[in-house]
């Protein structure tokens, strides 16, 4: 919440929700943890999911991670935001603590698909930022999937096969971030961010700003 200096008068701004997507391996997760690490007015939505954990993942803190009875408990009580498919798991990200979030003036982070940031955007669009971020070239991806050790040869080849559709929904997001260099990526989002946070429609209240300015307040 922003103050005008001369007023006193308090200037709320809604929340908005930042989407990253991206093929994997592109980098959109370790771009969303620089931004986290850099900006403290925003948090990452932790998702749901039907996969297991990997090395070094916490439950409740990178995802939380249920079965898939409890998982179509929640696509069926509704609370889940969006939900989708993922190289043969679920994943869906819990309404409640978003829409506190926003309602709040608090920002929030989304490392999901372009599936997820479909449903978004149909029952949010006002509220949705979205980033797809393109890595330079097909030989670079597939070597980033190496570099990370932590899945199998068929695996990573199903993952590439499966890039080429996923890139094709590049252009149903606001913005396209070329991740050529890791610092150039993080200081574009976090460029979009900071352009977003100041769009005209997000300063509730603002109206009464210009209203005692015009007034010589």
């Amino acid at each position: 919440m922003a103050d005008d200096g001369t007023s006193g008068l308090q200037i709320k701004r809604r929340g908005l929700m930042l989407v990253l997507s991206s093929p994997s391996g592109a980098g959109k997760t370790s771009i969303s943890r620089a931004v986290l690490d850099r900006d403290q007015d925003i948090s990452l939505s932790i998702s749901v999911t039907t996969r297991l954990r990997r090395p070094g993942e916490v439950d409740g803190e990178h995802y939380l991670f249920v079965d898939r009875t409890e998982f179509d408990l929640m696509v069926n009580r509704q609370e889940l935001l969006e939900y989708a498919k993922v190289f043969d798991h679920y994943y869906g990200t819990p309404r409640g603590p978003v829409e506190k979030a926003l309602g709040a003036g608090r920002d929030v982070l989304f490392d999901i698909d372009w599936q997820g940031t479909q449903q978004v955007a149909e029952r949010a669009r006002d509220d949705l930022v979205s980033v797809f971020i393109l890595p330079p070239s097909t030989a670079e991806l597939e070597r980033r999937l190496q570099s990370r050790a932590q899945d199998s040869h068929e695996v990573i080849a199903d993952r590439m096969a499966k890039a080429a559709d996923e890139i094709t929904h590049w252009s149903e997001y606001d913005y396209v971030v070329v991740n050529k260099t890791f610092e150039d990526s993080v200081a574009k989002v976090m460029a979009i961010l900071d352009a977003e946070r100041l769009r005209r429609t997000r300063q509730e209240g603002m109206s009464d700003l210009v209203r005692l300015l015009r007034q010589g307040q």
